[in-house]
């Protein structure tokens, strides 16, 4: 594997000043590889879930610097970030977030068309394509409310993959799911790795996950331990 780096951090913290100042990330330093299924575990409040929020670019109110492929993103405009975000980096959190006025194939492609970098049957056909690999192409015209909850996760990892993100970055995407369904999920993301080099960052609290992941970084109070 090419010693990329899809994403470093050089001296991370961040506070939360509620009502006391507060540090709750702690001089982080962190890489990922290209092509790598990390996880991030840790006790509940240890600061995995505000890391992952600072690595995807949602929020940038902290000290330190974030690169993304190499290239500087700390002190980049909203509006510059909101495009990273919508190009580079492909979300799937713990619950689906599904538009319900939209069917399964107008979900996957949303992205797709608010980038507006190919046409929009160019789109239809990568979203189709996508909804194939997840084996939900025949549930493409159905509304988010007629799928059960493993397959509107399966549509939400469709809709991450549509702009071909440089990193997929996941918060508790099986926490609502039972185990057949987080095994499922699980053998997603690993066949994306293996098939596509595509790159993963994973909170969750599943032991059983993390464990069958590439790397896992463990954190305690803020700071990385392992």
């Amino acid at each position: 594997m090419t010693e990329n780096k899809v994403i470093e951090t050089k001296a991370i913290s961040k506070y939360f000043y509620d009502p006391i100042k507060f540090q709750v990330i702690k001089d982080i330093d962190m890489s990922i590889n290209h092509g790598e299924f990390v996880s991030i575990v840790g006790k509940s409040g240890c600061g995995k879930s505000t890391l992952l929020y600072l690595l995807s670019t949602m929020d940038t109110d902290y000290e330190g610097q974030l690169f993304l492929n190499n290239e500087l993103i700390t002190g980049k405009t909203d509006a510059e970030l909101a495009k990273i975000r919508n190009e580079k980096i492909g979300f799937v959190f713990q619950f689906h977030y599904l538009l319900s006025e939209y069917n399964v194939l107008k979900n996957v492609m949303l992205p797709g068309l608010k980038l507006n970098k190919f046409s929009e049957k160019e789109i239809e056909n990568s979203a189709m394509e996508h909804l194939k690999t997840l084996d939900m192409q025949d549930q493409a015209l159905k509304m988010p409310n007629q799928l059960s909850g493993g397959q509107k996760q399966r549509v939400a990892i469709a809709r991450a993959l549509i702009n071909n993100p440089l990193i997929i970055m996941g918060d508790e995407p099986t926490g609502n799911l039972d185990k057949k369904n987080s095994d499922l999920v699980f053998d997603i993301f690993k066949k994306l790795t293996l098939e596509k080099k595509q790159t993963l960052l994973i909170v969750t609290h599943d032991n059983d996950f993390a464990q069958k992941t590439n790397r896992i970084i463990t954190m305690e109070d803020g700071k990385i331990i392992l």
